[in-house]
């Protein structure tokens, strides 16, 4: 076994490079090798290692002898938890445990080579524009770039999320405007920061019923009451002033089916 004890990368690219090697080959055999890695991983063998190389490979394998080890060494036993989890359990906590083994990996060359303040924080931002393994492993890197231009809107555009308003949150005893923050039906203070996070999130990954486009901060939404689904207010003909005077909104999926005998 090569843990890569031989090569030892002295600049911030350097060690960079190394940690982008490493990180696929180890994606790759929780991915697209997990067959082949599944197997290697008996649990009827002794403590074994994900290891993870410059070159992209990875390797199941028995820690390293030498103590103190050239390098930091990754999570010991893995093979031990394979039977006693479900299957995609078990591959993300290796996953957990290989982005920790590689954050180390990478800090150790920095200690190793006098990395000042500024070149860890270099490292950290290079090594931070990239997905994790879990993200990977479990699916969630897709998801977090698809959100992550809607919660740069959120932040910058909070007066405007409320445009995307329940027919029923418009009817009231005072008109709501567009931009105007729909009342809250739950009168327990303490749950209205949890609430308005929980309608971020929602905002993020809404799409138009009609169009199938994202939600936009600067248009006007409106929900059906039938389908509960959404819909630019373009797409299906209705404006912020219309939506006022309407009690139950149907889209017009649901005005047909309601319509036929």
């Amino acid at each position: 076994m090569d843990g890569g004890a031989n090569y030892n990368p002295r600049t911030v690219e350097e060690v960079f490079r190394d940690f982008k090697g490493r990180r696929a080959g180890m994606i790759k055999a929780l991915t697209t090798d997990v067959d082949e890695f599944y197997q290697q991983c008996d649990p009827e063998k002794e403590n074994l290692c994900l290891y993870g190389f410059p070159n992209e490979q990875w390797e199941v394998n028995l820690p390293a002898e030498e103590v103190p080890p050239e390098l930091p060494e990754p999570a010991l036993g893995i093979n031990f938890a394979r039977d006693g989890m479900q299957e995609k359990d078990w591959l993300s906590l290796v996953a957990v445990h290989s982005d920790a083994w590689l954050l180390a990996v990478g800090f150790y060359f920095g200690a190793r080579f006098g990395f000042d303040k500024a070149d860890r924080k270099r490292l950290f931002n290079m090594i931070n524009e990239l997905p994790t393994i879990f993200e990977v492993v479990t699916g969630t890197a897709k998801k977090q770039v698809k959100e992550k231009s809607a919660v740069s809107n959120h932040s910058s555009n909070k007066s405007k999320l409320n445009s995307k308003v329940v027919p029923q949150q418009l009817r009231g005893p005072e008109p709501q405007g567009k931009y105007s923050k729909p009342p809250q039906k739950d009168e327990d203070e303490g749950l209205e920061e949890e609430e308005e996070g929980e309608e971020e999130d929602e905002h993020g990954e809404t799409l138009c019923g009609a169009c199938g486009e994202n939600y936009a901060s600067d248009e006007f939404w409106i929900c059906c009451d039938i389908c509960e689904k959404w819909f630019h207010g373009k797409c299906v003909k209705i404006t912020p002033a219309r939506a006022e005077h309407i009690k139950q909104y149907k889209c017009p999926s649901c005005s047909n089916k309601r319509s036929r005998p």
